[in-house]
């Protein structure tokens, strides 16, 4: 048995309606028999099933279907490619329930107060709210400011430890350049004076 394409019925509907192929090709190519073929052409089979083009689905190609058509003894063959599923684990996103969607900005409160080399765009991607909620807690005019009880995001489990610890490592190389930006900057205003 060769291997059917996604949607065989369907797929042989559409190839019903918008070929010239023989019913064997068809039912062949979509692992049917060719009676089925016979009654789809019909009306008597797949009734108010919506065709499935084989050519969209990437499953066929208009040159392949052309081929056939023109040699009735030539076979369909189906496009047999992996198709690559990327999983980017920076792009998921973890679901985070109602109730610890409000301990939010008491989770950038506790980062806030704990590890305050972090930039505002840093806490607001850790945490999961917008900069400036993380801004006007910082200046401490956020709308439920005194309502806030600084929380540790990790023991919550809004995010992992690595993650904190890469972010103030990367705010820690951040502090480190600009403190060397400035030494450069004061000794040339130095030296140009």
């Amino acid at each position: 048995m060769s291997k059917a394409p996604l949607m065989p019925m369907a797929t042989a509907v559409w190839l019903v309606e918008n070929t010239s192929l023989t019913f064997k090709q068809i039912a062949d190519f979509c692992n049917l028999h060719e009676v089925e073929i016979q009654g789809i052409a019909d009306g008597e089979v797949a009734k108010g099933i919506v065709g499935y083009n084989p050519i969209i689905s990437g499953q066929l190609t208009k040159d392949e279907i052309e081929l056939s058509s023109n040699d009735e003894n030539r076979p369909l063959s189906i496009i047999d490619e992996e198709i690559e599923i990327k999983n980017s684990e920076n792009k998921i996103k973890k679901y985070i329930p109602l109730s610890k969607r409000q301990d939010k900005p008491d989770s950038a409160l506790w980062l806030i107060k704990n590890h305050a080399t972090l930039k505002d765009s840093q806490i607001a991607k850790l945490v999961g709210i917008t900069k400036n909620s993380v801004t006007s807690i910082r200046n401490k005019s956020y709308w439920n400011y005194n309502g806030l009880n600084a929380k540790d995001p990790v023991a919550m489990g809004l995010f992992a430890q690595k993650d904190l610890l890469k972010a103030i490592e990367r705010a820690e190389r951040r502090i480190l350049k600009e403190k060397k930006d400035k030494e450069k900057s004061n000794i040339s205003k130095k030296s140009g004076t």
